[in-house]
């Protein structure tokens, strides 16, 4: 029988758990302070790898994954057989990505690109910043950005977003509809773009690079089966890249953009000590 006096449905009992769940999320062993590299493997000469044992290598035009070429000494395992010679390292976009452990600590995934390049990350279950992190700074629960939008489906819509380590460059998203809600007199229309079953939203506000993480933050919506969609921004998350440099974020498009300060959601990453983890 379900204990229903242990349920709760205030808004703020519920978003301490939200909080506490992403900081128990981001010290795992694969998770985003756990990062320490990637690095893309694009050249035909086996390469090392920052924090990898092995030399690695692309595969043939239209396979997935990398080739490692390592000693059995090197201790590098590829989906639970110790490797000495050759193994491929299936990625991320296939139905079955390879498993790939280095040590106790340390694994590696295999992720793939819009180019269809393949890169190598790694991940360290005692890294730096694992091992510096206190919590998630976050603002109070405030009501007053929970917002009730509408979604419209649109066929074909694209949006060009940057990425932090793109030096300008601009990479094609399809846009699936439109966001649009009045707030303050002011209207808006947001562009977000398909997370698996949800959409993601890239947003900066008045707050970016003053109390909140300078490059912006990301919100996870579904539209409901009315058309009607809701944003509540007491759920907006840091990007990866505000827990470790080896993640490439996109920044937010113009029209996601607001003028105003958006004082609800996460705000930066801080050390034990209190003091921001990393800036950017």
């Amino acid at each position: 029988m379900t204990d229903t006096a242990s349920i709760t449905t205030d808004p703020a009992a519920l978003l301490e758990g939200f909080h506490a769940r992403r900081e128990h999320s981001v010290v795992q062993p694969n998770g985003s302070l756990a990062l320490v590299n990637t690095q893309w493997v694009t050249e035909a000469q086996p390469q090392p790898v920052w924090g990898a044992a092995g030399l690695w290598s692309p595969l043939p035009a239209g396979e997935s994954g990398l080739k490692v070429t390592a000693a059995a000494a090197d201790g590098v395992v590829v989906d639970g057989v110790l490797v000495d010679g050759e193994a491929v390292a299936r990625g991320r976009d296939t139905d079955e990505p390879s498993t790939i452990v280095f040590s106790d600590t340390v694994t590696g995934t295999v992720i793939a690109n819009e180019a269809g390049e393949y890169g190598l990350r790694v991940w360290d279950a005692q890294a730096e910043g694992i091992r510096e992190f206190g919590s998630i700074d976050a603002y109070p629960y405030n009501p007053e950005w929970v917002i009730r939008a509408t979604f419209t489906p649109v066929e074909g819509l694209s949006v060009g977003f940057e990425h932090v380590k793109d030096e300008g460059a601009t990479r094609e998203k399809a846009i699936p509809g439109e966001i649009r809600f009045t707030k303050d007199g002011v209207d808006y229309n947001l562009a977000a773009f398909r997370a698996g079953r949800a959409l993601q939203l890239v947003f900066s506000d008045a707050t970016s690079g003053n109390e909140t993480y300078s490059v912006g933050r990301f919100l996870f919506v579904a539209p409901q089966a009315d058309g009607t969609i809701t944003l509540d921004f007491n759920r907006a998350i840091l990007p990866p890249c505000a827990f470790s440099y080896a993640f490439n974020c996109p920044m937010p498009p113009k029209q996601n953009r607001f003028a105003v300060p958006i004082e609800a959601g996460e705000k930066n990453v801080l050390k034990k000590d209190g003091s921001l983890l990393h800036e950017i």
